[in-house]
C-alpha cells in the first residue's frame, strides 16, 4: 500500500499557495474589509462601553444606562416580566462580578457577527430555495464550514486579517452563516403551493410571491436562524479569544491556563448569562414554554 502514500494528492500545498497568492494579490482587499469590520465593531463599542464619555463621571453610570435600555428592549420586543426581570438582574450580576467590559466586547462581536451572518445568510437561503441545482452546490460547502475543525481556518485568517477581532469575528461568521442559510431555505420551500398558486392567480410577480407570501411564512424560520447565529456566535468567543479577539473568552483562557476555577467560572457564567439573555428576547413568539 506503499504506492498510495507515495502519490499523495497535494492538498496541503495546494491550500497553502491559495493562500500565498491571495496574501500577495488581493492583500488590500482584505484590509479594506478588516478596516470596515474593525469600524464597525469600534463604533457599537463606542455606544455599548460609553466611550463618548470617557474621563467624565457619567461613564461611572453609564452601564446602568445599557442595563436599563436592555430590559426596556426586553419589554418593547416580548412583554413579559419575566424576561425584562431576568434581563435587568442577569446583567447586573455581570457588572457585580466585574466583567461589565469584557461582556460588551463580546456583545459586540456577536451583534456584528449575527449582523454579517443574516445579510449574507438570508439571501443565500432565498436563493437555494428557487434554486435547488444551487443548493446541491452549497449544501457540501455548509457541511464542511460547520465540521471543520475551526482552528483550520484559523490559521489562514491569521495571515489574511492579523491578530484582533477581525479574524475572530471571520471565524465566528463562518461558523454560524449556514444556520441563516439552511432555516431561510427550509421556510421558504415550506410555503403551501396553494398559497402561492393563488398569489400567482391572481397575478403577483416572483417578487411580490416572494416579498407577501413566501418571506411571512417564512418569518419564524428565519428568527429560528436568528437565534440560532447568536448562540453559535456566542459559542465561538473563547475560540476567538485565541486570535486576539477581546471578550470573555480572554478570561476564560487565561483560567484554563493558570487553572483558575473561580476565574473560569465567573466568566463561564457570564457567557451564559448573555446567552440566556439574547435567546429569550430574539427567540420565536410562542415558545417560552
Amino acid at each position: 500500500m506503499d504506492f498510495l502514500t507515495d502519490y499523495k494528492l497535494p492538498i496541503g500545498p495546494g491550500s497553502k499557495s491559495v493562500v500565498d497568492w491571495l496574501t500577495d494579490n488581493v492583500e488590500f482587499l482584505f484590509d479594506i474589509v478588516a478596516t470596515i469590520l474593525s469600524a464597525s465593531i469600534d463604533a457599537m463599542l463606542w455606544v455599548l462601553q460609553g466611550n463618548f464619555l470617557k474621563g467624565t463621571a457619567a461613564q461611572d453610570y453609564y452601564p446602568l444606562v445599557i442595563i436599563l435600555a436592555f430590559a426596556l428592549l426586553a419589554w418593547v420586543i416580548r412583554r413579559s416580566a419575566g424576561i425584562v426581570a431576568f434581563t435587568f438582574f442577569g446583567l447586573l450580576l455581570i457588572y457585580n462580578q466585574g466583567y461589565w467590559k469584557e461582556t460588551m466586547e463580546t456583545l459586540a462581536l456577536v451583534l456584528a457577527a449575527t449582523g454579517v451572518s443574516m445579510v449574507i445568510g438570508v439571501p443565500i437561503g432565498i436563493a437555494c430555495a428557487r434554486r435547488p441545482w444551487l443548493y446541491a452546490i452549497v449544501r457540501p460547502v455548509l457541511d464542511l464550514m460547520q465540521t471543520i475543525p475551526t482552528f483550520v481556518y484559523l490559521i489562514p485568517a491569521l495571515i489574511l486579517f492579523g491578530l484582533g477581532m477581525v479574524p475572530g469575528l471571520i471565524a465566528t461568521v463562518i461558523f454560524a452563516i449556514p444556520a441563516p442559510i439552511r432555516l431561510t431555505r427550509l421556510g421558504i420551500i415550506s410555503t403551501p403551493p396553494s398559497l402561492v398558486e393563488a398569489a400567482v392567480a391572481f397575478g403577483a410577480t416572483p417578487t411580490q410571491v416572494l416579498r407577501k407570501v413566501e418571506l411571512p411564512f417564512a418569518t419564524p424560520q428565519i428568527m429560528a436562524g436568528l437565534t440560532q447565529t447568536i448562540m453559535l456566535s456566542l459559542s465561538m468567543v473563547v475560540i476567538a479569544a485565541l486570535v486576539g479577539a477581546s471578550g470573555l473568552g480572554v478570561p476564560v483562557v487565561r483560567a484554563l491556563n493558570t487553572v483558575n476555577i473561580a476565574r473560569g467560572f465567573e466568566a463561564g457564567l457570564c457567557i451564559v448569562i448573555l446567552a440566556i439573555i439574547l435567546d429569550r428576547i430574539f427567540r420565536i413568539p410562542g415558545e417560552d414554554a
